[in-house]
C-alpha cells in the first residue's frame, strides 16, 4: 500500500513541476517570436495551469478509467469552488469585481448546465447509455473557444491585465524546460492514473471516490497555491478570477479534450456533483449581494469550507 500512496504524490509533485517548467520555456520561446504578453497569456500560461487535470484526464480516458475522467473534473471543480475559495476567503474577505459577478460567474454556471445536458442521455432523452461522445466534445472545445475570445476582449480592454512576467533564457534552458517539463507531465500523469486506481482496488472502494478526492485536490493544487499567495498579497481579484477561469476550463477544455479522444461513459451518480457545483455556483453569485457588495464574507467562506468538507466525508464513509 506505502509504495502506490508514494508514487501517487510523486506523480502529483513531478505533473506539478513539469506544467511550471513547460510554461516558463514556452513563454519565453514566445517573447523571443516577438508574440505578445496577451497572446502568451491566454494560451500558454492558461493551457500550462491546466495541464495536470489535461493529462490525468487523457490518461484515464486512453485507458478507460471513465470516472477518474469525471471524478477529477468535477472534484477539482468543486474542490475550487468550495474548499480554495473557503480557506482564501477565511484569510481574508475577497472582493469581486463586476465583470467576474456578471459575466465569468454565470459562464461558469453555464458551463456546468451545457454539460449536464450533454451527459445525461439518458435521464433526459431515454438513450441506452449516457456518454460524452465526441461530438459533445466538439461541442465543449467550440464553447472554449468562444470563451478564449471574451477573455481577449476583457484583456484588450484593460492593458494592465495583459502584463505578465516573462522568464529571459537561452536557447538551450527554452529546449530542457520545455522537453523536460512535456516529459514530466507525460510520467507524472501516468503515476498518479496508475497508483490511483490502484489504491482504489486495494482499499476496496471506486474510482469515483478516488477522482473526487485524492486525484482532484492534487491536479488542484496550483490554483491553490495561486491563489492562497494572492488573497495573502490581498490580491482578491487574482484569487477569485483564478479559481472562476479554472472551473470554465475544466469542462470546456479538459472534457472538451478528453472526450475527443475517446468517448466517455457517464455514471448518473455523478449527477449529485454536478447538482452541488451548480450549487455552489448559484451561491457564489447570490452572496455577491447578500452582507458586503461583491464581496465574499468570511461567514460564507466558513459555509462553503464547512458544507464540503462534511459533503466529501459522507461520500467516503459510505463507501468504507
Amino acid at each position: 500500500m506505502l509504495i502506490p500512496v508514494l508514487l501517487l504524490i510523486a506523480g502529483l509533485v513531478i505533473l506539478i513541476f513539469g506544467a511550471n517548467y513547460m510554461v516558463e520555456g514556452a513563454s519565453a520561446l514566445a517573447k523571443k517570436f516577438n508574440i505578445s504578453d496577451l497572446a502568451i497569456g491566454l494560451t500558454v500560461v492558461a493551457f500550462g495551469t491546466s495541464a495536470p487535470e489535461l493529462v490525468v484526464n487523457t490518461f484515464a480516458a486512453l485507458q478507460g478509467h471513465q470516472d477518474i475522467v469525471f471524478g477529477n473534473v468535477l472534484g477539482s471543480n468543486n474542490f475550487n469552488l468550495f474548499i480554495i475559495l473557503g480557506i482564501t476567503g477565511l484569510i481574508v474577505p475577497l472582493a469581486v469585481q463586476s465583470s467576474t459577478v456578471w459575466k465569468e460567474i454565470p459562464i461558469s454556471f453555464l458551463a456546468v448546465v451545457i454539460l449536464y445536458f450533454l451527459v445525461n442521455d439518458n435521464f433526459l432523452f431515454g438513450s441506452e447509455a449516457s456518454v460524452l461522445g465526441q461530438m459533445d466534445g466538439l461541442i465543449l472545445l467550440m464553447f472554449f473557444g468562444l470563451f478564449l475570445f471574451y477573455v481577449y476582449k476583457q484583456l484588450k480592454s484593460d492593458p494592465t491585465e495583459t502584463e505578465i512576467k516573462l522568464p529571459h533564457l537561452s536557447n538551450l534552458k527554452i529546449g530542457i524546460y520545455i522537453i523536460g517539463g512535456l516529459g514530466g507531465l507525460v510520467y507524472g500523469g501516468h503515476l498518479v492514473v496508475n497508483n490511483a486506481v490502484e489504491l482504489a482496488q486495494f482499499f476496496g472502494i471506486s474510482e469515483k471516490i478516488i477522482g473526487l478526492t485524492v486525484v482532484a485536490a492534487g491536479t488542484s493544487l496550483p490554483e491553490l497555491a495561486t491563489s492562497l499567495v494572492a488573497a495573502l498579497k490581498k490580491n482578491s481579484d487574482i484569487a477569485v478570477g483564478n479559481i472562476i477561469g479554472s472551473n470554465i476550463f475544466n469542462i470546456f477544455l479538459i472534457l472538451g479534450v478528453s472526450s475527443v479522444l475517446k468517448p466517455i461513459g457517464f455514471d448518473p451518480l455523478f449527477n449529485l456533483d454536478l447538482y452541488i457545483l451548480g450549487g455552489g455556483t448559484i451561491f457564489l453569485f447570490l452572496a455577491m449581494f447578500i452582507g458586503n457588495p461583491k464581496k465574499i464574507d468570511r461567514w460564507q467562506a466558513a459555509a462553503k469550507l464547512f458544507f464540503y468538507l462534511g459533503y466529501m466525508t459522507y461520500m467516503v464513509l459510505r463507501e468504507l
